[in-house]
């Protein structure tokens, strides 16, 4: 059927406040904390003398859904401050001019099927090289222009919350590999005249990242194609957006490596010591602290996640957790009656738990026996995802008339990049 434009339905900051600044926010925010807790501690007074009164019970459930609605909203407002920071302000074109060429050249041979010998020629004399499959010419079609390719990413980067943590890199091969070293050098102290015999040296082990292919078909009609008006790498990237970010958001928690990214749940040390010796990390497998309670998270255990990640790795690190987590998180108390979670302060930070902070990454399993709810740790440096340059569109005019048909495709890779500075916090006593 025909896919039409819409605008986009308003969430977080609109839906709640008019006034949608992250300072409004933070200062709303600290004051629905501030009530909720006042009746919470009313509460407790009741329940101590065993009264409980309908009023405060409908007060308190009706602060904590706008803390939660607000702390979402922060959340939107701290995305968009940092999608700002790392895209800039723009307005430069910093292409080349055979770039350019190719680039009205592609919108031309996309909006009409014509020219399609003037864009091979271009891409040829620009030195711009076509994305096709190894060993498979039919199924290769047209690399589109960079702002394209720049557009469909940074769609992504909006809806994926992986790709706001994780490392990102983009690779110009099939695959990427690296090399480990697996610090075996050795040292010894002697006196002045003492023998030196020689010491143990390091190893150095590759490593192979998982790689899959991301591939999207969206239709539109030639009245949609021949509108001037319509931007047309918009419209593309608003097509293939959703379905690349489910199906890239699905790998990256939970990803088996086969034809996709390897996810960041898959390197427990039951899963690694199953793998050939070849095929596991060389630096082991993800830390685990338990939570302490068989089926739910304790305060204790929580401390215990944060203080075992040495020293020189919690820089940076966060608690990552999914949305009903964090809805248990923040109803948990000391043993002095005090919560565990606290809201910002100011503009572009999170909401934290023990001094830590706390973010939502949607993919972590909800709080169960034996799931791994929380991830501890630094993820920009824990976890690598990997674009590979380029975005390859076959144009089909001819499979389901009247509509053309825009089969979309792109090389995506990810996987564990350095252990060390991660934690999996296991439901278990």
């Amino acid at each position: 059927m025909t896919k039409h434009f819409a605008p986009a339905k308003a969430r977080g900051i609109v839906s709640v406040r008019a006034d949608g600044d992250a300072l409004s926010l933070i200062r709303a925010l600290n004051s629905d904390w501030k009530a909720h807790k006042d009746a919470q501690a009313e509460k407790d007074k009741q329940l101590a003398a065993r009264f409980d009164d309908v009023v405060t019970t409908d007060k308190l459930v009706k602060i904590e859904a706008s803390v939660g609605a607000l702390t979402g909203a922060l959340d939107e407002a701290n995305a968009k401050l940092a999608a700002l920071a790392l895209n800039g302000p723009g307005g430069q074109d910093e292409r080349s001019q055979e770039e350019r060429e190719y680039s009205a050249s592609f919108d031309a041979w996309f909006r009409t099927g014509e020219g399609e010998r003037d864009l091979k020629a271009l891409a040829k004399n620009g030195g711009i090289k076509a994305a096709y499959s190894v060993g498979s010419d039919p199924d290769g079609g047209y690399t589109a222009p960079v702002e394209w390719d720049r557009t469909i990413t940074d769609r992504r980067v909006e809806v994926s919350p992986m790709r706001q943590y994780a490392g990102v890199q983009s690779v110009s091969g099939q695959g990427f590999k690296k090399l480990y070293n697996v610090h075996g050098t050795g040292a010894a102290w002697v006196g002045e005249t003492g023998a030196r015999p020689q010491t143990a040296s390091s190893t150095l082990v590759e490593y192979d990242f998982a790689f899959g292919e991301l591939y999207a078909n969206p239709a539109a009609t030639e009245r949609i194609l021949e509108d001037s008006e319509i931007d047309i790498a918009s419209w593309l990237a608003g097509e293939v957006n959703i379905e690349f970010a489910r199906q890239e958001g699905l790998a990256f928690i939970n990803g088996d490596g086969v034809n996709k990214p390897k996810g960041l749940l898959r390197y427990d040390a039951a899963t690694e010591a199953a793998l050939p010796v070849a095929q596991r990390h060389p630096l082991g497998a993800i830390g685990e602290v338990n939570t302490g309670a068989a089926a739910g998270l304790t305060a204790d255990g929580l401390i215990d996640l944060i203080y075992d990640l040495p020293e020189d790795r919690s820089t940076g690190a966060a608690l990552y957790a999914n949305r009903k987590s964090h809805a248990v998180i923040r109803k948990m108390k000391d043993g002095e009656g005090n919560f565990l979670w606290s809201p910002p302060f100011q503009a572009g930070q999170p909401a934290q738990v023990l001094g830590q902070p706390i973010r939502e990454l949607s993919g972590l399993p909800d709080v169960a026996a034996n799931a791994v709810p929380i991830v501890f740790g630094n993820m920009a440096e824990g976890y690598r995802i990997f674009d590979r340059v380029g975005v390859s569109v076959l144009r089909d005019p001819y499979t389901n008339k009247p509509y053309i048909l825009f089969y979309t495709r792109k090389r995506v890779g990810g996987g564990l990049w350095n252990p060390e500075w991660l934690r999996y916090h296991r439901v278990a006593a």
